[in-house]
């Protein structure tokens, strides 16, 4: 036997990819697969935005192989299953996959191994492939992983990061081994009007942008809800068109005070991995700093739709609410604003606002999901879990002359700041034409509200 499998999973390239390199290593025929898993559709993360992006990647990777002379083998049903099945069938002796720190990645690789074993194949998992640092390569003296960002940030950066790999120049795929259809965008429904395309090359362009250009006045304008500044390199992140590595080396040749901002936030991204791996509970259950004393989501019920609607009546809140459904993205700021809006002002479950977020963004990944949201409500890794963020001075700091309510909140499209940000202020015919709600909770209620409860807690 002489013939490798690589199992794509988040992973979706060719260039940097230390799977592919391996499999192929020696002129060895290699079947690359994707298996579409029912355990991941069964799960609820087959979310309709990610399905679509997920096609592109797809069909990107299809043609990529296709130019180097080989093809995407795609199948379906369950992992374990079909990858065995493909491996027969090619008559290989070895997997090639990338490590991922879940707990259904885990047991994924759990269930692989020994089975591939019982048949005389080998399984080899591959690190750094969807980090730049491995979970667990950093470790404080007394502790499985860093539970703090700062000292986790120092260690991280000392770290010699491996070198970069090229894509393959051929990639020769054995005959005999068919594959179904590649699922196409048109084929999911429920897509988010504006979703942005995926696929490698497209991830490539966009990173290439970023770097000759907005990169340099990240570390000033990464907040500028107006501006979009940041990169929208997350959803290629997530499913693997880009190398966290690639980025992380290509962002320190920049050499500006806004690359290195934004390799901080690649590494931020490697923290909360490194998190979930010592502690996959944290994806469900408070990490730190124990609450249960949410509001039930019955009696929140009403409150929770106008915050998921953006109706809420405050219009930072609803403008990034409203972008989350028409891109499936939302601006870093603003998912800190509408986060905390729930949490702290609402004083609802964040795992209420997690799963709504995993229902819509194209980036929803795990880790930084559920940790992001535990952060922001105080039961994770923040070192000021009481920290309140008030919507109105965020948004007047923020987006000053109000251009990025205007975009998603049409009804204020002729309101001027500052007063775009407080609408029910407006007198007289100015607030009585206006077609939006009245805020849902004023601020020192809610802010009363949350403060009790914690001291109760």
């Amino acid at each position: 036997m002489n013939v490798s499998v690589v199992l794509f999973t988040s992973d979706l390239r060719l260039h940097d990819h230390p799977p592919l390199r391996a499999a192929g290593d020696g002129g060895r025929q290699v079947v690359p697969l994707f298996v579409r898993d029912r355990a991941v559709d069964l799960a609820g993360f087959a979310a309709a935005n990610r399905l679509a992006f997920l096609s592109d990647c797809l069909r990107d990777l299809d043609a990529g192989l296709r130019e180097r002379g080989g093809r995407l083998v795609m199948r379906s049903g369950d992992v374990v299953d079909q990858v065995c099945r493909v491996a027969a069938e090619a008559d290989a002796d070895e997997v090639h996959m990338a490590a991922e720190v879940s707990a259904f990645a885990r047991r994924r690789e759990e269930r692989l191994r020994p089975a591939l074993e019982a048949e005389g194949r080998r399984l080899h998992v591959h690190d750094t492939v969807t980090t730049a640092v491995a979970p667990g390569a950093v470790t404080p003296a007394s502790a499985d992983h860093f539970a703090v960002f700062t000292p986790y940030f120092r260690q991280w950066s000392a770290q010699h990061l491996r070198d970069t790999l090229a894509a393959p120049r051929a990639v020769r795929v054995p005959d005999g081994v068919g594959s179904e259809r590649l699922p196409a965008r048109g084929d999911v429904q429920g897509v988010s009007e504006g979703l942005a395309s995926g696929g490698e090359r497209e991830g490539r362009d966009r990173l290439t942008a970023w770097l000759g250009g907005g990169v340099a006045a990240y570390e000033d304008r990464h907040d500028d809800l107006a501006g979009d500044a940041t990169s929208r390199l997350s959803p290629h992140l997530h499913f693997g068109t880009l190398s966290p590595v690639e980025l992380v080396h290509r962002a320190r040749l920049a050499g500006t005070p806004g690359a290195e901002a934004f390799v901080r936030q690649l590494a931020w991204r490697d923290f909360h991995r490194q998190v979930l791996a010592a502690r996959p509970g944290a994806a469900t259950a408070d990490y730190r700093t124990k609450h249960d004393r949410w509001r039930s989501a019955r009696s929140a019920r009403e409150d929770i739709e106008a915050w998921k609607e953006g109706r809420t009546g405050y219009p930072v809140i609803d403008a990034g609410m409203r972008q989350l459904r028409h891109e499936g993205w939302m601006h870093n700021r603003a998912r800190l604003l509408t986060a905390c809006f729930l949490a702290k002002t609402l004083y609802v479950d964040w795992r209420i606002g997690a799963r709504h977020f995993l229902d819509l963004l194209v980036d929803g990944d795990l880790a930084n999901n559920q940790l992001n949201w535990q952060w922001v409500a105080g039961t994770g890794t923040d070192t000021r879990p009481n920290r309140v963020l008030n919507p109105i001075t965020q948004a007047k700091r923020h987006d000053p002359d109000g251009v990025y309510v205007r975009r998603w909140v049409p009804e204020l499209e002729g309101v001027e700041a500052p007063s775009v940000h407080e609408p029910w202020k407006l007198q007289g015919l100015d607030r009585a034409t206006l077609d939006y709600p009245d805020p849902i909770i004023d601020l020192p209620d809610g802010l009363a509200r949350f403060r009790q409860a914690r001291e109760r807690g």
